[in-house]
């Protein structure tokens, strides 16, 4: 497999990095919440090669991050006072807005849209991100840098694993930290609406503003989406995925293995599962949320033909670890 060329994140490296975006080139980044795959918001045709190398469904539409608000709401028809205060509040952050798009020379095209009304905007925390977005002086529309519906990437590593040659640059910032991607609000009317559980829990989103909770909502496949991460399938390695409760993953292993099959199994701490392909992360979603991407490469690149996974528990703290679980399993 061509591979494509992997570079530590350093000040020579952003600056290669920015240059190959303002030339309508592909890189991919490190953020705090994944590493994304970005092209110039402003070119068509740059953001058609993110598609074309994902693998995306021209219904999904891309976020676009920018180096702060100002820029932010350089990029938007109106900026609604939902907006203003989450975005003081988490931004630079892991809180994507959805705001009615500007429509204009030097705004996003439509391509990073899905051809709708409205665009995902997310000023990042990360400080490569953020030296490369002022380095390249253009917005950049960034999905998550793998394949479409495939685990999301938390390294370098998943990124060339999951993508090779069709990337031209990949910047290697070390694992991300929050490990699951960003909330994304929409703010275009009102109230506002949670389209999908992220990073920042809602609780949260919602001493700020008036928030309606459609995060579980499911777009259906080929349908355009109002925000990424709402189709039924996501976040999925190759493996059948198995969401059974806690006390019957040890079952479930042995009944699988017990027929043949490859299967690894995904717990909370404490494990019942230690032998053969396993993987045990902390019984708290912060902790949970961050190595679990990196957890499911594992098992995949183990060569499980099936993963059990520990259903997630109730609870606000659990819904964007739940909503990855249930899209990894559908």
């Amino acid at each position: 497999m061509l591979l494509p060329v992997l570079v530590p994140a350093s000040e020579a490296a952003i600056e290669r990095a920015a240059a190959l975006i303002r030339a309508g080139r592909l890189v991919a980044f490190p953020t705090e919440t994944v590493y994304g795959l970005g092209a110039r918001a402003d070119d068509a045709a740059a953001v058609r090669a993110i598609f074309a190398a994902k693998g995306r469904p021209p219904g999904n539409p891309l976020i676009v991050h920018v180096a702060d608000a100002k820029a932010a709401q350089a990029l938007a028809a109106a900026w609604p006072e939902a907006a203003a205060r989450l975005a003081a509040a988490f931004w630079p952050g892991p809180l994507t807005l959805v705001v009615q798009r500007r429509e204009g020379q030097g705004g996003i095209v439509a391509e990073a849209t899905a051809g709708g009304p409205t665009a995902a905007l997310r000023v990042p925390a990360h400080p490569v991100t953020l030296a490369l977005l002022r380095a390249a002086g253009v917005p950049i529309a960034a999905p998550s840098a793998n394949r479409s519906t495939a685990i999301s990437p938390t390294t370098a590593a998943h990124v060339v694993k999951s993508l090779g040659a069709r990337v031209d640059l990949v910047l290697d910032g070390g694992p991300t930290g929050y490990g699951i991607e960003s909330s994304i609000v929409d703010v275009s009317r009102a109230p506002a609406v949670l389209l999908r559980h992220g990073a920042v829990p809602l609780a949260a989103l919602a001493e700020l503003a008036e928030i309606v909770d459609g995060g579980s909502r499911v777009v259906p496949e080929g349908a355009r989406a109002a925000a990424p991460g709402a189709h039924a399938r996501h976040y999925a390695p190759r493996a059948r995925v198995h969401l059974v409760p806690a006390t019957a993953v040890r079952a479930e292993i042995e009944a699988r293995r017990g027929r043949g099959r490859l299967a690894g199994a995904l717990e909370r701490a404490p494990a019942s599962v230690t032998e053969g392909p396993s993987e045990v992360l902390p019984d708290e979603p912060g902790g949970y949320a961050a190595g679990l991407y990196a957890a499911l490469h594992r098992l995949e690149d183990a060569g499980c033909e099936e993963i059990v996974i520990a259903a997630a528990p109730d609870g606000a703290a659990w819904a964007a670890v739940r909503d990855r679980l249930r899209r990894a399993s559908a």
